[in-house]
């Protein structure tokens, strides 16, 4: 198959790290004779412009130690902060017997994370353009660790939840910092994707694995060993970290107006759709939280509109390469997450399951999740980025349909098998979709857009959570069947449109 050359948008910034894959080293220049001086220029008579190097896979293997180290800790660092939103849900009964919270002190022990994590995702991208992606990574770490240590302290609800919140910023600065870190440690095109198919493997397989590793963390440990794994793997990726060559940083002014109203409209979205159903639509915080989204959101725009160095570039969000994925990611995460949380309703409430079981149900999933990660970048070079993507968004579109017949008394076999297609969507469009939108930005700004696809794909979570419990919550405690199906059809119905934009809009090679 014939390589199209690469566009201007795809080559390596001046940021990137060059590997030794596609430029030899002066000691193996001078061994044929040659003076190293030379050898990138020799490298670019003897290839012809855009063809494809005579061994990918070669090229790939021999990536110097500094960018395995970045890979590594990006992937150490993408893992553990997504356990961190599945498996604490697992130990929420184990916290409110220990702490004696209720049930709203419990729903923050969640909701605090994911809010924080979603509402700070654009100002933490831009961050990681500002101060150079190693740099906030490491920030990023060392913060989520300490906070992890003062979960695991926590002496009452309150301070759990406090540290929560801590926990929550410390991932949003975590998250684009090691896609940055991983954009500027990869120059080849190729290479590059098949990295950030490993990345978006740690993250699949840790949403997918979290309940089962709460499960049993909670039941042999107590839940607060949960947090405390985390410290260990923290001390692993700032060690890690020293091997990494530091990141360049874009001098700009501070968007302190854009960060501000953008942390505002996403917090007070986030919050009216979440508590509109427990204190009710029409009720006065949900409605100030929804004015104050609106305000915010219109002011957003002015600011950036009017900065002379915005953090988010309006003129990006203009680019279908970008826009585009950003519908997709809200769409597909709010499958996923919206999937995961009805299925540990589902298991334990309706089928009278324990957490530890309800986790082993997931087993399936991470299974697939995992193959199919690292099967869609090679899709995607096949036959282009755009068939995958939209092939991901159909069949999640069928996973959501799949799961209508589910009852009380669905044989196990049976819902594992009508699960299958919900393994397999997303972990077929994230990778292709991350790469599509990295090879779209200049390497400075993939702190930016990697900020940006987050932050929808966390919200588009959170508020797909928020419609599942709202329609989930039937008369007393039953578990709602009609509204489960309701909220599937609802978001069958949005994949549906995105994949048809995605179909329209999108390029595809």
């Amino acid at each position: 198959m014939r390589t199209p050359a690469p566009s201007a948008a795809s080559l390596p910034s001046s940021a990137s790290v060059p590997s030794s894959a596609s430029v030899p080293s002066a000691a193996a220049a001078t061994a044929r004779g040659r003076d190293p001086r030379s050898s990138a220029s020799t490298l670019r008579r003897e290839r012809p412009h855009g063809s494809r190097p005579a061994n990918p896979a070669a090229d790939a293997a021999t990536e110097p130690p500094r960018g395995r180290a970045a890979l590594i800790a990006a992937l150490l660092g993408f893992t553990v902060i997504t356990i961190d939103v599945s498996a604490v849900n697992i130990a929420l009964p184990a916290i409110g017997t220990s702490l004696s919270g209720g049930m709203t002190g419990l729903q923050w022990v969640v909701d605090a994370y994911t809010l924080m994590f979603a509402a700070l995702m654009i100002s933490a991208g831009a961050l990681a353009d500002r101060a150079g992606a190693r740099r906030a990574y490491g920030w990023g770490v060392a913060l989520f660790t300490l906070a992890s240590l003062g979960c695991a302290l926590a002496p009452g609800i309150g301070a759990l939840v406090a540290a929560r919140v801590a926990q929550g910023g410390a991932a949003a600065i975590v998250m684009p910092a090691s896609l940055a870190l991983i954009r500027q440690a990869y120059d080849d095109a190729r290479a590059r994707a098949r990295a950030i198919a490993l990345w978006t493997v740690g993250g699949s397989v840790a949403m997918a694995a979290g309940p089962v590793l709460g499960g049993l963390l909670t039941d042999s440990a107590g839940w607060r060993a949960v947090f405390l794994l985390n410290l260990p793997v923290g001390a692993v990726i700032l060690g890690l970290l020293v091997r990494v060559p530091r990141s360049a940083r874009r001098p700009a002014a501070v968007d302190a107006g854009g960060q501000l109203t953008a942390v505002l409209a996403l917090a007070g979205l986030a919050f009216a759709v979440i508590e509109g159903g427990h204190l009710g639509w029409t009720s006065g915080p949900v409605a100030a939280a929804a004015a104050l989204a609106g305000a915010s959101g219109c002011a957003f725009v002015v600011v950036e509109a009017r900065h002379r160095s915005p953090m988010v570039p309006l003129g990006m969000l203009t680019d279908r390469r970008v826009a585009v994925p950003l519908a997709v990611g809200f769409a597909v995460n709010a499958a996923f997450y919206g999937g995961i949380f009805l299925l540990g309703l589902y298991y334990q409430q309706l089928r009278g399951m324990s957490a530890i079981e309800a986790g082993l149900m997931f087993v399936p999933m991470s299974a697939v999740v995992t193959a199919t990660n690292l099967v869609s970048p090679r899709l995607a070079e096949r036959t282009g980025r755009r068939p995958v993507i939209v092939a991901g968004q159909v069949i999640f579109t069928g996973a959501m349909l799949a799961m209508l017949p589910l009852a009380a008394h669905t044989p196990v076999p049976l819902v594992l098998l009508l699960l299958l297609p919900l393994s397999v969507g997303g972990a077929l469009v994230v990778p292709a979709l991350t790469a599509l939108l990295m090879d779209a930005v200049p390497g400075e700004r993939a702190g930016t857009a990697s900020g940006l696809l987050n932050s929808f794909r966390q919200t588009g979570g959170a508020l797909a959570v928020a419609l599942f419990g709202g329609l989930l919550a039937g008369s007393g405690a039953d578990f709602s069947l009609p509204g489960m199906r309701t909220g599937l059809l609802a978001v069958a119905a949005l994949l549906t449109a995105t994949a048809a934009l995605s179909r329209l809009l999108l390029p595809r090679g």
